[in-house]
């Protein structure tokens, strides 16, 4: 819902550039340049900084897909950035993955050997285990 909310006031900011450049000044040319760019910083401020505060703060919408081959374990915050940790069964590996504001600063942890999705135990094995 927030960003319908900030997308809402982007766009009412565009409609009133347009007015007062082209309604009031006549100037067509000054109206479409400012337009475009409240719509370019819009742009760039929900990209680069609030669309994750968004989600974590506020509750809103982020999709993110999990890679070829990959199975999803969890995600967490860490401040404003959000962590996934994948598992990759072909090089039994277990990826963490940082996805910050605009993803520019993306940091990666690969830990090696890593093998959470055990197959579960026969049950008589595992009775064996808990009377020794």
């Amino acid at each position: 819902m927030i960003t319908y909310l900030y997308w809402g006031a982007v766009i009412a900011l565009v409609i009133v550039a347009m007015s007062i450049f082209a309604g009031r000044l006549n100037n067509l040319r000054a109206a479409l340049i400012s337009s475009g760019l409240v719509l370019l910083i819009g742009w760039v401020a929900y990209y680069f900084y609030f669309e994750q505060v968004f989600v974590k703060r506020f509750g809103g919408v982020m999709a993110i897909a999990v890679p070829e081959g990959q199975h999803h374990i969890a995600a967490t915050w860490k401040e404003d950035n959000l962590w996934v940790e994948n598992y990759d069964p072909v090089a039994n590996t277990c990826i963490f993955s940082e996805y910050s504001r605009g993803n520019l600063l993306q940091g990666k942890v690969t830990i090696k050997n890593c093998n959470p999705l055990m197959p579960k135990m026969p049950a008589a094995e595992a009775g064996a285990r808990m009377t020794q």
